[in-house]
């Protein structure tokens, strides 16, 4: 009797053990680092597929309607094959970057928690940490101008579908009223005005609405320009989460020094007092 009871005393004890365990490593999750990742990566990566698709889409739009001679768009699909090679390296930049900025929250997160501990910050983790708040900031700035680039072709995409939707709620007896609406894609400056037929009316504006190319490429945009938004707020959710690291690597720096001499004191004032009473002694 007395062995099973001990054995369940050493059971119970075992799993109080895993379950302080498990708390513990719990307890040093950055999860506002975690979320923000989180984030940054579904971000970045819708835009960058669905930029990629869309790109693709608007250049095989572009030669079947309104660019029938490859040389009036060879720097369009020479800045947009550019366009593409760049996602491939953004993409990977910010997968790279998401995981050292993540692991930099599980850094700051145990200086923090393990002040008081073997664990010291030094200079160069506080000066790499206000690095990445910096390198964030400028991050998080260049994509807000990214975010922006990105509406253009969903403005570009809406102007012509509100234009199929108007020639699709005419009557069909207004065959003549139908052609005499186009879009004129010269007028957005992506191609020259020399460029045949440069322009798409009526039925054949309405058929080219109707493309799979069209529909996808639209849609395309309006999800990577709402990933460009996800990711601006993922990188300003990492910048909050970057300058309250730093503060609190600053705080535990001060904290560091402030126990270092008090600690010496302490350690000259025992010299201090076993000296005198070596002196004592040696008096007596």
């Amino acid at each position: 009797m007395e062995t099973a009871a001990e054995e369940n005393t050493e059971q119970s004890q075992e799993k109080k053990g895993c379950f302080e365990c498990c708390i513990k490593c719990l307890g040093g999750v950055p999860y506002a680092s975690l979320v923000a990742t989180i984030l940054c990566f579904s971000g970045v990566a819708l835009f960058c597929g669905c930029g990629h698709v869309a790109l693709a889409g608007t250049i095989t739009i572009l030669e079947q309607r309104f660019s029938t001679n490859a040389t009036d768009h060879a720097l369009l699909s020479e800045v947009i094959k550019l366009m593409q090679y760049v996602i491939y390296g953004i993409a990977s930049f910010f997968f790279l970057y998401g995981i050292i900025l993540l692991a930099e929250g599980f850094y700051t997160t145990s200086a923090v928690k393990e002040l008081h501990g073997e664990f010291k910050t030094t200079i160069c983790g506080r000066c790499i940490s206000g690095m990445f708040v910096f390198l964030t900031y400028v991050l998080g700035v260049a994509w807000l101008g990214v975010f922006g680039f990105s509406a253009v072709p969903v403005f570009m995409f809406y102007n012509i579908w509100s234009t199929c939707e108007v020639i699709k709620s005419l009557p069909v007896n207004m065959t003549a009223s139908a052609d005499q609406i186009c879009v004129d894609i010269r007028q957005y400056g992506i191609i020259p005005w020399n460029a045949v037929p440069g322009r798409a009316c009526g039925s054949a504006l309405a058929d080219m609405c109707n493309t799979p190319e069209f529909y996808l490429s639209y849609h395309l945009f309006i999800v990577a320009c709402a990933g460009a938004g996800a990711t601006v707020i993922a990188l300003i959710h990492f910048l909050m989460i970057l300058s309250s690291n730093w503060a609190y690597l600053k705080d535990a720096s001060k904290m560091q020094a402030y126990q270092d001499i008090k600690a010496k004191e302490e350690q000259e004032l025992q010299d201090i007092q076993s000296r005198s009473k070596e002196q004592l002694n040696s008096y007596t």
